[in-house]
């Protein structure tokens, strides 16, 4: 039977608005995020007969990183909505940061009606280039010019969405359309089967051979792992070749969820020296869904082995990420879980035939993966020397070692912040998939506290908190309201040290270097509006109904973590840390480093 026929569709009179979402709740779709306007009535009126739930922040750029969380954590489509004019200004940023960030999000806008709009008239009431705004942030933008043509265009965007790298699709809708009454077509609605690639993108058989070989010989191989093994849904496969070929496993920033970071195999990025070593030491590297980028050093010497000395297997599900940073001994277009598991099956036939490879390079490889073991035990033992250190306002580091000992091992970790979030990374120990939120391509300050919103909203039986900076937290603090409203149980911590820190430190050292060193900061008479003054976030969020606590004592945060949970309600934690110590947060020079072109 057909998906018109299942819908009981025939020739009645159809809301615009409803042909987008009956296309959508057949995409599977069960929640979209947005602010309500009067320009697409007919579209999110008709969202809840079609089982879908609109989730309503405060500001529309969160709404696209509630989508955005939301879609990197489940693997659906996530699905925001923007009113014409202001509404399409405000999510712009929201827009940038998640098609940056490779999540699949779908931006639905209204604009003005037919015959004004697209060319603007002139001076037409909340009318922009909506569409050429985005297009160059997004994968595709698109704007609509008839109701006959909703659902076609909305079909390609959505094939569009679900082909190569994730990231931003927009359609733009006139008001005409949205809330207007049209003959229906029942062609319209097709399963998406029909339409789109819904299975995984094999790789050929001759590449997963070569692939096998090539890991064969190799003495110390490395796998990495970027952002297309969350998308992709392959943390488990990732594990097994790890085990399969006593493999060291390093990620991107915005992969580090992929590992239990206890395993012996797991070489996180926090482990800097560690990293670059294997990095460097390895004959083979096997990359997974990552670009090698700048955060990455571009797969460049001296932090990666040379090309002419090292060889690299690529694998992408996006044909244009292949080899674009560095050469590759063979290239892959493949979904990363599949090609895995592929490789996975062929590694244990190999295994179990009559004539096993020798035992000698596995015994090498183990010998090297104890051996990067003890770096990353030497550079723990260097780390928690922080630890030790207690007093009012207390020490940075505290904050998600204690965060690891109360929150569940699946619990979710939005981290937030300019050295907020170096602490928070440096400090945190990754248990369990999909379990790290952030925005490590852009950096985009204030986005986590919607964010974990969305990551509430996809997972509502697990924990959900975010470590927080107070300049970013000030970004989006009305969205603690959304919380209360839609029963979120989000618990903030906002490290408060009443300054951009991360700037601060910047200034310090171009301004006076010296000084700097010695006394380890500046006053604000001798930096540039770099400091603070204090919001007082749990007052704050008692204000707005959640539940709010002051900390200042590392000595005290366990229990205000327990009562915040217990409460029931969303949860704002005031932290007081000490603004000199956080400044000089681990790694800052591996961090500027990142910024500078390898010198190999």
């Amino acid at each position: 039977m057909a998906l018109a026929e299942k819908l009981g569709l025939s020739k009645q009179q159809i809301m615009g608005g409803e042909i987008l979402t009956r296309l959508l709740a057949a995409e599977g779709v069960d929640k979209v995020f947005g602010i309500i306007d009067g320009t697409y009535f007919g579209f999110y009126t008709t969202l809840k007969a079609h089982g879908i739930e609109l989730v309503t922040p405060r500001h529309e750029t969160s709404a696209a990183h509630m989508a955005g969380a939301y879609a990197r954590l489940t693997g659906k489509l996530g699905v925001c909505i923007a009113s014409n004019g202001p509404g399409v200004a405000n999510v712009l940023p929201g827009v940038a940061v998640e098609n940056a960030e490779g999540n699949r999000v779908l931006l639905i806008t209204s604009c003005r009606r037919s015959g004004i709009s697209y060319p603007d008239r002139g001076g037409t009431f909340q009318c922009f280039p909506q569409v050429e705004v985005t297009r160059p942030m997004t994968k595709l933008s698109a704007a609509v010019p008839s109701a006959e043509r909703v659902a076609e265009m909305l079909r390609h965007a959505l094939r569009v969405s679900w082909a190569g790298r994730p990231g931003v699709v927009h359609l733009d809708v006139p008001e005409s359309i949205m809330n207007s009454k049209v003959p229906m077509d029942p062609s319209w609605f097709r399963p998406p089967s029909t339409y789109r690639l819904v299975g995984p993108l094999s790789p050929s058989e001759w590449q997963v051979e070569e692939a096998v070989r090539l890991l064969g010989a190799a003495e110390k191989p490395l796998l990495h792992a970027g952002s297309g093994i969350l998308h992709g849904g392959a943390e488990e496969e990732l594990a097994e070749v790890a085990d399969l070929l006593a493999a060291p496993v390093t990620t991107s920033w915005g992969a580090r969820c992929t590992l239990d970071e206890r395993k012996p195999y797991a070489i996180p990025l926090l482990y800097v020296d560690a990293v670059n070593r294997a990095r460097r030491e390895a004959d083979l590297v096997l990359v997974l869904g990552s670009r090698l980028g700048e955060t990455d050093w571009w797969g460049k010497a001296p932090y990666w082995g040379k090309p002419e000395e090292q060889k690299m297997i690529q694998v992408d599900l996006e044909a244009a990420n292949l080899g674009v940073n560095r050469p590759v001994d063979l290239a892959i277009q493949a979904d990363a879980k599949l090609f895995l598991r592929l490789l996975s099956a062929r590694l244990r036939e190999i295994g179990a035939s009559s004539e096993p490879p020798s035992a000698a390079p596995m015994a090498g490889r183990r010998q090297w993966l104890d051996s990067l073991g003890r770096d990353k035990a030497k550079r723990r033992s260097h780390l928690d020397k922080h630890l030790e250190e207690a007093g009012s306002p207390m020490h940075s580091a505290h904050v998600a070692t204690i965060c690891r000992k109360v929150f569940d091992d699946d619990a979710i970790l939005v981290i937030d912040g300019g050295n907020t979030s170096i602490w928070a990374n440096f400090y945190h120990e990754s248990r369990a998939p999909h379990s790290i939120l952030g925005t490590p391509k852009m950096g985009m300050l204030g986005a986590g506290v919607s964010q974990a919103l969305g990551a509430k909203v996809a997972f509502p039986d697990r924990q959900v908190y975010c470590i927080i900076g107070d300049g970013a937290m000030g970004m989006h603090q009305q969205e603690v309201e959304t919380a209360v409203r839609n029963r979120l149980q989000v618990i903030y911590l906002v490290l408060c040290d009443k300054q951009w820190g991360m700037v601060k430190m910047n200034q310090q050292f171009m301004l006076k270097p010296l000084k700097t060193l010695v006394f380890k900061s500046l006053g604000p008479e001798e930096t540039i509006n770099a400091d603070l003054s204090e919001t007082r976030f749990d007052e704050l969020a008692k204000a707005m109904g959640a539940h709010g606590e002051r900390v200042s004592d590392a000595g005290k945060l366990e229990d205000a973590l327990r009562r915040s949970l217990e409460s029931g309600l969303p949860a704002v934690i005031h932290l007081d840390v000490d603004p000199v110590k956080h400044m000089w947060a681990p790694n800052l020079r591996t961090f500027k480093a990142m910024h500078e072109e390898p010198k190999g």
